[in-house]
C-alpha cells in the first residue's frame, strides 16, 4: 500500500545557494548551423559538405583557398611556390603593415593568392587560387608578382594555367602600383598565350574591379560558379552614370553568360571533373597535332 506510506522528506542545506545550483543556459556553437543567403534556410554545417553548397537551393558559400585546393587538386599534389614576397608599403599607408601581419596570422596565407603546381586527375598544371578572406583578395604588388611568376614558369615548362578568381579589386593601400598589376599580369598572360598554351579562369563570388578588368577575363576558357557576382564598377556607380535602372540579375554569372562574357557556368561539385576533362582534351589535341601546340 505504497499510496498510504509516509514519504521521506528531503533535507535541504540552508547554506546552499539556489543561484549556484542553477544550470547554465544551453548554448549552440556558432559553427554548428549556417544560414543560407540564397534560400534563408538554416543548415546543419555538416550537410554543406566539403564543397559548402546549400542542399536546398545550390547556393555556393564562399570558401578559402585551402578549402578550394582540397576539393580541386589531387591529394598531396600541390607544391606551393613564390612565398615570402613582401610589399614595402610604397605609400607608407598608416597601419597597413600591421593589417597585413594580422591577416597573415589569421588566414595562414602569405598573400591574397595561393600559387603553385598541382595535378588534377593526373594532369599537371600551374594553379592559382585567390582568397577573399585576405583583405577581400585585393590585388596589390605581391599578388601581381606571384601571378606573373606563375605564368612565366608555366610558359617555361609548357603547362596550362588555371586561376580561380575572387577579388574586391585593386588594393587601395598601394595606390597606382596596385593598378599597374593589371598591365603586368596581362602581359604575362599574353606571353603564355603566344606559346600556344591553355589558360582557364574560374570566376567565383565576388570577382570585381581591376581583377575583372585584367587577367580574370583573359582566359581561353572562362568558367563561373552559379550566381557569382562578376563586374568592374559597382552597380550604383553604373546606374548613376548611365541614368538607368539595371536588371536585378545584372553582374551575375548567368547574365554574363547570356551576353557572351562567360563560356559556361559549372556547379562547384562538378568543377573538378570539368577541369580534368578540358585538360585531357587539350592534351589529346596536342598529341593529335604532333606536339605542335601552335597548330
Amino acid at each position: 500500500m505504497a499510496l498510504f506510506q509516509k514519504k521521506k522528506y528531503i533535507k535541504i542545506n540552508p547554506n546552499r545557494s539556489i543561484q549556484s545550483e542553477k544550470l547554465a543556459d544551453p548554448e549552440v556553437p556558432d559553427e554548428l548551423f549556417a544560414k543560407c543567403p540564397g534560400c534563408k534556410h538554416s543548415i546543419y554545417s555538416q550537410d554543406l559538405g566539403s564543397e559548402k553548397v546549400c542542399p536546398h537551393c545550390g547556393y555556393n558559400f564562399r570558401i578559402t583557398a585551402r578549402e578550394r585546393l582540397a576539393i580541386i587538386a589531387d591529394e598531396n599534389s600541390f607544391e606551393e611556390l613564390f612565398t615570402g614576397i613582401e610589399t614595402k608599403n610604397p605609400l607608407d599607408f598608416p597601419g597597413y603593415p600591421e593589417k597585413l601581419a594580422a591577416t597573415k596570422a589569421k588566414t595562414g596565407l602569405d598573400e591574397a593568392v595561393l600559387t603553385g603546381l598541382a595535378t588534377i586527375k593526373g594532369k599537371k598544371l600551374a594553379l592559382a587560387i585567390m582568397d577573399s578572406t585576405f583583405i577581400m583578395a585585393s590585388m596589390g604588388t605581391v599578388v601581381g608578382e606571384k601571378l606573373t611568376r606563375l605564368f612565366e614558369l608555366a610558359t617555361e615548362q609548357s603547362l596550362p594555367v588555371v586561376v580561380f578568381t575572387a577579388s574586391g579589386g585593386a588594393r587601395m593601400q598601394e595606390g597606382i602600383l596596385s593598378l599597374m598589376q593589371m598591365a603586368k599580369t596581362s602581359a604575362a598572360v599574353k606571353r603564355h598565350s603566344n606559346a600556344g598554351l591553355l589558360y582557364i579562369t574560374v570566376l567565383t563570388d565576388p570577382t570585381t574591379g581591376g581583377v575583372t578588368a585584367s587577367f580574370a577575363m583573359l582566359g581561353d576558357i572562362i568558367l563561373a560558379e552559379p550566381q557569382s557576382l562578376i563586374g568592374f564598377a559597382g552597380r550604383r556607380v553604373i546606374e548613376q552614370t548611365v541614368r538607368q535602372t539595371l536588371p536585378d540579375d545584372f553582374q551575375k554569372a548567368e547574365f554574363l553568360q547570356e551576353h557572351g562574357f562567360v563560356d559556361a557556368i559549372v556547379k562547384r561539385t562538378e568543377l573538378r571533373d570539368e577541369l580534368a576533362l578540358i585538360l585531357a582534351l587539350h592534351d589529346s589535341s596536342n598529341e593529335t597535332n604532333g606536339g605542335n601546340e601552335n597548330v
